[in-house]
């Protein structure tokens, strides 16, 4: 399940994922909160806070993600992962070499930090 973040700056983007992740998670969650902050801001900053395994999120919601990515390409500013799961954190940190913007995993005891970084503007 997705959740929005409420308590972030408007031009952030926050989620939460617990459970099992769905396509329809992303299509009623993620996707039209990514397409209002491009329309009002022109960038995305973008903060996942992961509370369940990346092995949750079914087959539709990895192509959701995907399409959700490739359709705002230019778009990202910055992406901040805050996990536990050191191989989705390394993967996070290696984003910035392929998409615009910056890419940064954090651990979950660093979830602040991770809010503050996401949080800088433009």
């Amino acid at each position: 399940m997705l959740k929005l973040i409420k308590d972030l700056p408007a031009h952030v983007v926050g989620v939460e994922a617990t459970n099992e992740v769905t396509a329809d998670d992303l299509k009623n969650v993620l996707i039209p909160a990514l397409d209002e902050n491009v329309k009002q801001y022109g960038k995305i900053n973008y903060l996942l806070i992961l509370h369940t395994d990346v092995q949750n999120w079914s087959a539709g919601a990895w192509l959701q993600d995907m399409w959700a990515g490739l359709k705002n390409f230019t778009a990202w500013n910055r992406i901040a992962v805050v996990t536990d799961q050191e191989m989705v954190e390394k993967f996070t940190d290696g984003f910035s070499l392929v998409t615009p913007g910056e890419a940064k995993g954090f651990k979950l005891s660093e979830e602040q930090e991770a809010r503050s970084w996401i949080s800088q503007l433009f």
